[in-house]
């Protein structure tokens, strides 16, 4: 399948933008100056005239919501019958970063729950090898818990919690909260004993296609599966299956890398998220058990699927140039003291600095820019505590791709909230680090070990990002 962005006429023109490194300018060139509630929503700097129309039409597709077909919209018709959430806006609120599930919630929206079952069988084996995983026989690869009129919702789901101390060296403490997953309200009987479960909340959608744009090279010269450096730190390329390629390939998007680009990423989301057919994956989330989802009333169009390969192309256009937010550094001193402890602790072991992107002269906006993710796009052992036991790919039940930090002090300016990692049990940028374990068990210690003046600067240092 191509990926076709341009309806109106004209072309990009494919010329190479080369960024000036400025740390301050985390996107590079496509850095957006704004730092309030709409931080997360600009298009790309850099982006012309062109480039502008072509993301605000993906931006229009990814904001407004889908429904029931048949309608008279039928460019947005073909919701369900199974889904999260009716739109990708719902989720990525603003853009942004989305919440677990408080106690007592209905449904989850910015939070889905992926499930399987271990692989036994041989075809079971088979499954696993092409799609990562296998599904749960009644309910699929994730929890849907909503549905259209006439049809049961899959399950209700949400977290409750415990405290958990956690003391520092210097006698101070806090108190953490340890997630327990509830599943609930099955709307198909049981599920199978060994099931699997993976609570993940929305990532935000800023520099996405810089992540993209990084070259497979780069991001395997930081790879160290077995440690042969003796650092303790393993970063692993998760390898996973590219349905347009049809063929293995580097794994990028998604808490545990099991996506390709950005492309199969929404794709995939418009089909499980929120129901919506592709030729990419033209099959609704429903198993034989669920009849009433079998013989739903779809929204296929004459290609055989509810979105159109131009549609699914504005919205990968959208989610490539989303941009980054500059720096906001409000204590130029504690944040110097917080960018030498995050390497004096090994922070930045796994959550690199900066990359160079690739050439892409049919995406000059993304090409060539000297960027400051903080992530090495490599899956890393986090521990027994963090681990979901479920495993993706390559991505075994206690490894997780190294989440981007860029944005990461705005979280709460745009979203209202600033719960972290992937089921978003941390409320901030100091619970993150100390949920942090395996790999990440020395830094941990290494924080913790600081005073509370060193606290603060490294965790304002983090915020400034």
């Amino acid at each position: 399948m191509k990926n076709i962005l341009l309806t109106t006429g004209l072309v990009l023109l494919a010329t190479s933008f080369s960024s000036i490194a400025n740390p301050k300018k985390p996107g590079g060139d496509t850095t957006t100056t704004r730092i309030d509630e709409n931080a997360f929503s600009l298009p790309a700097a850099n982006l012309d005239f062109e480039g502008r129309l072509n993301f605000s039409t993906g931006n229009s597709f990814f904001r407004n919501p889908w429904v029931v077909a048949p309608a008279t919209t039928i460019a947005r018709d073909g919701l369900g019958p199974l889904f999260n959430t009716n739109g990708c806006q719902n989720c990525h609120l603003k853009d942004g970063r989305g919440h677990p599930a408080p106690v007592g919630a209905t449904n989850a929206v910015s939070m889905l729950v992926r499930i399987s079952i271990p692989a036994v069988s041989d075809e079971q084996k088979a499954t696993e090898a092409q799609n990562g995983v296998v599904p749960e026989p009644t309910y699929g690869g994730q929890i849907q818990d909503q549905a259209n009129p006439g049809i049961k919702p899959e399950a209700r789901v949400r977290f409750a919690y415990t405290d958990k101390p956690f003391s520092f060296a210097d006698g101070s403490s806090i108190t953490l909260r340890d997630p327990e997953l509830i599943v609930d309200q099955l709307g198909y009987g049981e599920m199978h004993p060994d099931t699997m479960f993976s609570p993940r909340i929305a990532s935000p959608m800023i520099g996405l296609g810089l992540l993209e744009s990084i070259s497979e090279q780069d991001i395997l010269a930081n790879a160290d599966p077995d440690d042969s450096n003796n650092d303790g730190i393993r970063g692993l390329a998760n390898r996973v299956w590219d349905a347009q390629q049809q063929q293995f390939t580097l794994g990028r998007f998604g808490w545990k890398a099991g996506q390709p680009n950005l492309m199969q990423q929404n794709a995939a989301a418009f089909n499980g998220d929120i129901g919506i057919t592709s030729l990419l994956f033209s099959k609704d989330h429903c198993t034989a058990a669920q009849i009433d989802c079998l013989t739903a009333t779809s929204g296929v169009d004459p290609d055989g699927s509810e979105v159109s390969d131009k549609l699914l192309g504005f919205v990968e256009f959208y989610t490539q140039h989303l941009a980054v937010p500059k720096r906001r550094i409000e204590d130029a001193e504690q944040v110097a003291l917080g960018d030498t402890l995050f390497s004096q602790v090994s922070c930045d072991s796994c959550h690199k600095r900066s990359f160079t992107t690739a050439k892409r002269d049919n995406l000059p906006a993304l090409s060539e820019q000297i960027i400051y993710p903080y992530t090495d796009m490599l899956l890393h052992d986090m521990g027994p505590e963090l681990a979901d036991g479920r495993g993706e790919y390559l991505a075994n039940g206690q490894q997780w791709r190294t989440p981007p930090l860029w944005g990461v002090g705005l979280t709460e300016t745009v979203n209202g909230h600033s719960q972290l990692l992937h089921d978003g049990r941390a409320r901030n940028v100091t619970e993150a680090i100390v949920w942090h374990d395996g790999e990440a068990e020395p830094a941990k210690q290494a924080f913790a070990k600081l005073d509370k003046t060193q606290r603060e600067a490294l965790v304002a240092f983090v915020n400034s990002l």
